[in-house]
């Protein structure tokens, strides 16, 4: 792909030598380049026509907003957004990450000879990565294996914030915040199925997380439901029929009918589901998948979990600084195009002159030889 194609009347064209695309979507298209001023090897994501839509604009924002924000070595890092030549007239925004070789989904499809110290440090980066972010007082909601990064050495990243959503306590869930469309349906809690209680919890991403370990211990998706209905069957059919005081707690009405009308069905012993794996490591892959979203454990005491013992170091597990109500008070309001332009070009403006991001030099090897 030529630069200057690639970057239309963008001023950057001579900073990045363009290698091949890497990935394509609805939003654009992502290309491996290599950043000439420091010689990085960097993936560049070309999001077009911005502004189409405001629903998708106010997406990109809460997503650059976001990755600015949270620096951990868990998480893809944002090290640059080409600035916009006019920022009353731009459609399309150039973000540079730190360029990862491929994606968990990749890793799982081409390798059916992981290791249990593969299984045990894939599931430690995750949740170390999930208890930061969920410190922000932030919850993914789209966790799934094409969004968490690989790398050779064993490293992942999260990445795709776009459906992130920081939580305050204080106020109630709403229209605009609590929206049943999150997560793809095989990784999605129970809850969401059903609109089943009155308030997500971080624990919806527990239970993605939960499903993308059992994806890592088996070679297969755990709940590939073909709609929401059978989506519910499936996940009944090896955790059982969920408790009646679970049933009772689900507000949406027909959800808790459905749920109620179950024929009873018995818990499948997880060891015989996922032979071959380590015994610790099922027992928190069924803590996490519990159907009641109360008794999942936070990303936090799951890294307290036996499972870990000897790798979890709570001083290489940091917390964040939880992120500032002022900065999306965007979200309550519905934006008119000008506006999101507006935020958006202030929030490029501030990254481009950001600088500094978290480090970690750990690396696989480090963890396969102890």
């Amino acid at each position: 792909m030529d630069n200057t194609s690639f970057f239309t009347e963008y001023g950057e064209a001579n900073r990045f030598s363009i290698h091949e695309v890497i990935g394509k979507g609805s939003y654009g298209v992502v290309c491996s380049a290599t950043d000439n001023k420091t010689g990085e090897k960097v993936a560049i994501k070309k999001i077009t026509d911005v502004f189409e839509h405001v629903s998708d604009a106010t997406r990109i924002l809460r997503e650059v907003k976001l990755l600015r924000v949270l620096k951990h070595p868990d998480i893809v890092e944002v090290k640059h957004i080409v600035l916009p030549p006019n920022p009353r007239e731009f459609k399309d925004i150039f973000v540079i990450f730190e360029l990862m070789e491929t994606d968990l989904h990749q890793v799982i499809k081409a390798n059916d000879d992981l290791t249990h110290e593969h299984h045990q440090f894939f599931l430690y980066q995750l949740l170390r990565g999930l208890k930061y972010v969920h410190t922000a007082n932030v919850y993914h909601r789209d966790l799934k294996p094409k969004n968490i990064l690989a790398n050779a050495d064993c490293k992942l990243k999260i990445c795709d914030f776009g459906l992130a959503r920081p939580a305050f306590h204080d106020s109630g869930p709403t229209t605009v915040f609590w929206t049943d469309y999150v997560a793809t349906r095989w990784y999605r809690a129970p809850e969401l199925c059903g609109s089943f209680f009155t308030k997500y919890t971080p624990a919806i991403d527990i239970w993605s997380i939960g499903c993308i370990f059992a994806e890592i211990l088996s070679g297969r998706p755990l709940f590939p439901g073909k709609n929401v209905v059978h989506q519910l069957e499936i996940i009944t059919d090896l955790l059982g029929t969920p408790h009646p005081d679970v049933i009772n707690r689900v507000r949406n009405e027909k959800a808790r009918r459905f749920l109620g009308n179950m024929r009873v069905k018995p818990r499948i012993p997880f060891a015989s589901r996922f032979p071959g794996a380590a015994p610790a490591a099922l027992a928190l892959l069924e803590r996490m998948l519990a159907f009641d979203p109360e008794e999942r454990p936070t990303a936090e005491e799951a890294l307290a979990d036996p499972y870990f013992a000897g790798l979890s170091d709570p001083s290489r597990e940091p917390a964040a600084e939880i992120v500032s109500r002022t900065e999306y008070a965007f979200e309550s309001r519905k934006l008119t195009q000008e506006e999101v332009r507006g935020l958006l070009y202030r929030e490029i403006l501030d990254a481009s002159t950001c600088s500094g991001a978290y480090s970690d030099r750990t690396k696989w090897t480090s963890v396969a030889r102890r």
